[in-house]
């Protein structure tokens, strides 16, 4: 059968052929198209990157230009201060009178945000440019004020705020500022006392007003004070904003450590922490991007060539160029820009191009949509055709042609395929439906002569596993057998087919048949020559089963012959497997029985009881399901239900392998492996022959001969009549009452004199219970009858029943797992079994029902532990070992149950009782029914229809069997 899941993964990929033509034509413009649109866009890219390339390095030479710029007004400036009066001015109003010099140099020098002179003694003086409302909020200026003189003289400090014309508008003192700052520790003005020529210190943060930028210093011609303008970077931030490529690329001006001095975002520099301030490092800027720039940035080279990058969940492309700076120092320009504004016009033409291979595309897709489907209406027939297969719905022939050759015999090839399955399908559902064995045979033969349309078919096998084949059936075009006298014989027959050929195809006449066999077969199809096709079936290691010989008319095509060698495969798994299943089944059934058997062969006087449990139990269930109406009208039982009944009736006992046959057989109450009132009988004759002893002793010692002999024959009596009583008690057939009991308690105070120790000679197992009990000084003096502590045999782990097994028995376990006490033994007051013993004897279901549960059966035969291990259960509950009510147990086991009681009551085979007459048993039963211990309906069943009957006409005793008023018995339910 094909495999469905397979089929439905598949399917939803496979589309019909039109689709597949018009999604071929749309994938080879789609390429097309889409090859023109990307060499378009990889060109169009290639330019871009390029002029983005070269426009960095434009950038790069405007960058070192405008700082060029910026620097040299201001270097121009500190020359001259540094030649002026204030360099040697001592106090604040002379170094006040400079004040214009300083705004001329600031106006000369629009870079600039402060000129300033530090001296050597400590002193400062500096003019700071307030450029806008930021500058003036930082410094704390008041409303107009255009410039900030901050001045350290001799140590105090001050703040004075000027307007444009230098007019003061606020005075501050700043005694922190005077003892704060010193200018000699800066380190502009280390580097400016180291030479000559104006110098230029590395980006940092000034101190006053915590902006980026550089210092542009020089000494005086004195020495004694270095004169100094500041430059702020913030103009190099606008020079790049200004170079942006694309609204959204990013340029950042940075030195080889990563600090960045320019960068094109706003606010980029962090707020002061704890009053320091820091200069961000490239890696914190840019959300990301920049920090994969860097990581970009080779670590022994200076720039790094446009390439694309992904970060931030954008795609990127970035370069790094190095920027000529003044003063020697390596700057370096980086620039991220954005690939869907880098590329924007190199997509564009690439989605133009697409766009108009999709309209051709759109336009073009209806008409090959229209042949496609022409083309492929044929396959899409043929497909259906296939499908039907699949649903094994072979109804109608088929049809479909087409102009293309190939699928045109395709469609023929499919209308044979379609009828050999179909004819395949039939024989092999026709052979799996057919369970026996028997009925297989002829079967298989009838179906095949039906399908290939012969004259007759024979059907061989082979002997036993040998070569020698046998005819086993002979069957015309009608479905008729006929005896096999008249098959040809299978020697012959196998000589039909070549040394290692599939099959044989030849003819034969009536001239040329050899044997009266062969006569006969061209008699009864009434032909003087015939065709054959003889097809030899084999097993998996190609050991011949047997030979399919099919009789024709003419001789049959290769195709047939192909056909029925298929089949024959098919054929002979079926002979093999139910000749297999026959086999084991027949192999199962000589072990049950053979279990059995060794169940009833352990006991002498149990022999024949599972054999008789079996017949009785299907007996009864066979008058069940012939019942016509009352409760079991809707009883019935099939081929597979019988087999279970019948299993479960035959090994309904099997547990008793593990019951010793001395508890089975305890035919006496103190019988084990022997019986032990022998050991008694001895203690009777020791106490006789003391006795004996003591009249002669008492003789010697002159004592009157007719007083001593008399004492010696009363003794003489009494232990006769006491050895009497006990014999009679240890063969239980009556009950005892309680005086018998007392007076076996009486006879048990007699003692007797030991003086051997009873210690030796024992095997490891008794001399281990017996380790508590010290030595005795013998002799020693025991009583007559006693119960000893090595009687009594402890019960282990593994005999202990768990309330919670999963068997769900229900027994009550009693605390010794045996107890042979003599007294207790003896003073049994019913049977021979102590509470024990009918515990080991009861625990054989237990044994039965948990060996059945751990064998592997098969479905129909799971019911087995159930039937065979309910058949000690009761109606009302009160039954073991699970316990059960009528309504828990099948009714097959019900039906056990009834067997196994009546099959115990009439059998003559029992140590401890003889067997009861016919209608005895049935008397009982009628009491165990009122009692709610056996099925009222079942027992009604059982004696209606006779069963108890014909057992007991099979099974018993002539002298048993006696007539029953069966009325009476069943009157008794409604009484």
């Amino acid at each position: 059968m094909p495999d469905k899941g397979a089929r439905g993964r598949g399917a939803r990929w496979c589309l019909p052929l039109h689709i597949h033509i018009s999604t071929l034509f749309f994938l080879l413009v789609l390429m097309a198209g889409g090859s023109i649109a990307w060499v378009s866009y990889t060109r169009s890219a290639d330019m871009m990157e390029r002029a983005a390339a070269d426009l960095l390095g434009r950038i790069s030479r405007q960058i070192a230009a405008e700082t060029e710029t910026l620097l040299k007004p201001v270097g121009a400036s500190v020359r001259l201060l540094a030649r002026s009066p204030v360099t040697r001015a001592g106090t604040l109003e002379t170094r006040r009178e400079q004040l214009a010099s300083f705004r001329e140099a600031l106006l000369a020098s629009p870079s600039a945000s402060a000129f300033y002179i530090g001296y050597e003694d400590r002193d400062f003086f500096l003019l700071l440019r307030l450029a806008n409302r930021s500058d003036r909020d930082l410094m704390g200026a008041p409303p107009g004020a255009a410039y900030l003189l901050q001045s350290i003289d001799h140590g105090s400090g001050r703040f004075v705020f000027l307007d444009e014309d230098l007019a003061t508008l606020r005075s501050d003192p700043r005694p922190d500022y005077g003892t704060a700052y010193d200018p000699t520790r800066r380190s502009w003005y280390g580097q400016a006392l180291a030479g000559p020529e104006p110098i230029q210190t590395e980006p940092y943060l000034f101190a006053s007003t915590r902006k980026l930028g550089v210092t542009v210093a020089r000494h005086t011609d004195t020495g004694r004070s270095v004169v100094g303008a500041d430059i702020r970077l913030e103009t190099l931030d606008e020079s790049l904003r200004r170079q942006r490529i694309t609204p959204g690329s990013q340029l950042v001006l940075f030195d080889r450590d990563l600090g960045v001095l320019a960068y094109t975002g706003k606010d980029w520099l962090p707020p002061p922490q704890a009053g320091e301030a820091r200069r961000p490092d490239l890696t914190e800027l840019g959300g990301g991007v920049l920090k994969a720039l860097a990581q970009r940035l080779p670590q022994d080279g200076e720039t790094e060539p446009l390439g694309s990058f992904r970060a931030a969940g954008r795609d990127w492309h970035g370069a790094v160029a190095q920027v000529q700076w003044l003063g020697g120092q390596p700057v370096y320009l980086g620039v991220v820009i954005p690939d869907e504004e880098l590329l924007v016009e190199a997509r564009g033409i690439r989605n133009q191009s697409i766009s108009v291979t999709l309209l051709v595309m759109l336009l073009a897709l209806p008409f090959t949509y229209l042949a496609a489907r022409l083309v492929s209406r044929p396959i899409r027939d043929l497909a259906g055709e296939t499908a039907a297969i699949r649903r094994f719905d072979f109804s109608s022939p088929v049809r479909t042609r087409s102009v293309v050759r190939e699928v045109d015999n395709l469609a023929t090839d499919l209308g044979s395929m379609k009828g050999a399955i179909r004819r395949f399908l039939d024989i092999a559902s026709a052979m799996a439906e057919e369970s026996s064995f028997e009925r297989l045979l002829p079967r298989l033969v009838d179906e095949t002569v039906a399908v290939v349309g012969a004259r007759a078919g024979v059907l061989y096998l082979a002997a036993h596993g040998g070569e020698a084949l046998d005819a086993v059936v002979l069957r015309d075009a009608d479905g008729a057998s006929h005896p096999l006298e008249q098959a040809p014989a299978g020697a012959t027959m196998a000589g039909l087919v070549p040394a290692g050929a599939r099959s044989g195809v030849g003819r034969l006449t009536l001239q040329t048949a050899a044997g009266a066999a062969s006569q006969t077969l061209f008699g009864l199809l009434g032909a003087e020559d015939l065709a054959y096709l003889a097809v030899p079936l084999t097993d998996r290691k190609q050991a011949r089963l047997g030979l399919l010989v099919l009789w024709f008319d003419a001789p049959p095509d290769r195709d047939l012959v192909h056909f029925v060698e298929a089949l024959s495969g098919s054929a002979a798994m079926s002979v093999e497997t139910r000749a297999l299943i026959r086999a084991q089944k027949e192999l199962f059934e000589a072990f049950i029985q053979l279990i059995a058997g060794a169940i009833d062969a352990k006991s002498p006087y149990t022999g024949g009881h599972c054999a008789r449990v079996p017949e009785l139990t299907k007996m009864l269930a066979q008058a069940a399901c012939n019942s016509a109406d009352g409760p079991f009208r809707d009883f019935r039982l099939g081929e597979e239900d019988w087999e279970a009944v019948h299993i479960a009736a035959w090994l309904h006992d099997c547990g008793k392998v593990t019951t010793p046959e001395y508890v089975v057989d305890k035919a006496t109450k103190l019988e084990t492996l022997y019986d032990r009132i022998h050991e008694i009988r001895m203690r009777f004759e020791v106490l006789k022959r003391d006795a004996t002893i003591a009249y002669w002793q008492a003789r010697a010692e002159g004592a009157d001969e007719a007083a001593a002999k008399g004492r010696l024959v009363e003794t003489h009596a009494a232990l006769d009549r006491e050895f009497a009583f006990v014999a009679a008690c240890n063969e239980g057939a009556e009950s005892m009452a309680p005086e018998d009991v007392a007076r076996l308690q009486q006879i048990a105070r007699r003692t007797w004199q030991r003086t051997l120790d009873d210690r030796l000679g024992l095997s490891p197992e008794e001399r281990r219970r017996r380790a508590d009990a010290g030595p005795v000084r013998l002799p020693v003096t025991e009583p007559l009858l006693a119960d000893k502590p090595e009687h009594r045999y402890e019960r282990g782990a593994m005999d202990l029943l768990p309330a919670d097994n999963p068997w769900g028995f229900r027994l009550k376990v009693p605390a010794l797992l045996y107890n042979r006490g003599e007294l207790t033994n003896l003073s049994i007051t019913r049977g021979t079994l102590t509470d024990e013993d009918r515990y080991k004897i009861n625990e054989h279901i237990v044994y039965t029902i948990r060996m059945l549960s751990e064998l592997p059966f098969p479905r129909h035969l799971r019911a087995v532990p159930e039937i065979a291990g309910g058949h000690h259960e009761k109606m009302d509950g009160s039954g073991y070992p699970r316990g059960l009510k009528g309504g828990e147990m099948s009714l097959v086991a019900r039906m056990m149950a009834i067997a196994d009681i009546f099959e115990a009551l009439t059998a003559v085979d029992r140590p401890y009782k003889t067997g009861k007459r016919l209608s005895e048993a049935v008397s009982i039963m009628a009491g165990m029914r009122d009692r709610g211990h056996i099925d009222p309906d079942l027992f009604a069943l059982f004696l209606r229809s006779g069963v108890y009957r014909r057992y007991a006409e099979r099974f018993m005793q002539r002298k048993c069997v006696d007539e029953v008023d069966v009325d009476a018995m069943l009157a008794e339910v409604t009484a």
